[in-house]
């Protein structure tokens, strides 16, 4: 028995380096970024979790040739717009995509530091890029979906509903997102990192993302624990009734618990439920 676990536990570590190996980098904007985010200090890395980014790239996890479907997802960590959570938010799901067909993308996008077009830029530049290079990536431009947790979260409803032809994700996943600059359910702190508490309402409304919703947004699945203390779940019930409201395919699961936060963790207690429920939706909805 403990030889056979032995070997078990080999074979894990053997496909976990292979698709490091196969990963890579690619900067976001070979010819320098458009404009600056104000920050100049290094970028800082530590225990999974990345801040001070002025200068964004993607990582590509290719799917396994064998089962390759054609699908890519372009993930986007969250970090209240000061830091990403790169692992339990970004690689961790890239690796575990990789082994069911699907091609991961996970974006180190700038922090806005109070410039709130930043973010929206790189997102969709990302999904610019991976059109772009579609066929020798051997990706589906047509299946390549965006992906977010709290306000990288926000951020992947913010391309969904703010989008050209190219950068238009085909479908959307959404996992305790921030959506909304309501006063009484909005993620204040995400928000001022973003927007500076501008009194623009202009720019508050276009942030509040449930507010821009059309018959256009792709279809968008959505998971929330219903004891979010962080980002109240209204958000994502928000942005679900005007998803509804617009005829879009969609769909809101809220665990019973959890908090905010879990993204891969292993010892949530949805953990198994919530991965059979994401690769059953986006195979389902790809093939439509």
């Amino acid at each position: 028995m403990k030889k056979t676990v032995n070997i078990t536990f080999v074979l894990l570590l053997m496909s976990i380096s292979i698709v490091a190996q196969n990963s890579f980098k690619m900067k976001l904007w070979k010819d320098g970024v458009p404009d600056s985010n104000g920050i100049t200090t290094p970028m800082d890395e530590r225990n999974g979790r990345v801040s001070n980014i002025s200068d964004p790239d993607i990582t590509i996890y290719p799917a396994y040739e064998a089962k390759n479907t054609g699908i890519t997802v372009l993930i986007c960590p969250g970090g209240g717009y000061v830091q990403l959570a790169m692992k339990h938010e970004g690689s961790d799901f890239a690796e575990w995509f990789t082994e069911n067909g699907i091609t991961a993308v996970v974006l180190k996008y700038r922090m806005p530091n109070h410039h709130h077009q930043i973010p929206l830029e790189d997102v969709q530049k990302a999904m610019s890029i991976l059109r772009k290079n579609a066929v020798s990536w051997h990706i589906n431009p047509n299946k390549i979906g965006v992906m977010g947790f709290s306000a990288g979260g926000h951020l992947a409803s913010t391309l969904l509903t703010h989008f050209d032809s190219i950068s238009r994700p085909d479908f959307g996943v959404l996992f305790y997102p921030v959506v909304t600059s309501d006063e009484k359910l909005t993620h204040k702190g995400s928000f001022f990192n973003l927007t500076d508490e501008t009194d623009d309402e202009t720019i508050i409304n276009y942030y509040s993302n449930e507010k821009q919703v059309k018959p256009n947004t792709p279809p968008v699945l959505l998971f929330h624990s219903n004891d979010d203390t962080a980002v109240a779940p209204e958000n994502s019930v928000l942005f679900y009734e005007a998803l509804r409201a617009n005829r879009i395919p969609s769909s809101l699961h809220i665990f019973p618990s959890g908090g905010h936060g879990w993204g891969f963790n292993t010892d949530y207690a949805y953990h198994q439920w919530m991965k059979d429920i994401l690769l059953d939706w986006i195979n389902l909805i790809t093939a439509q």
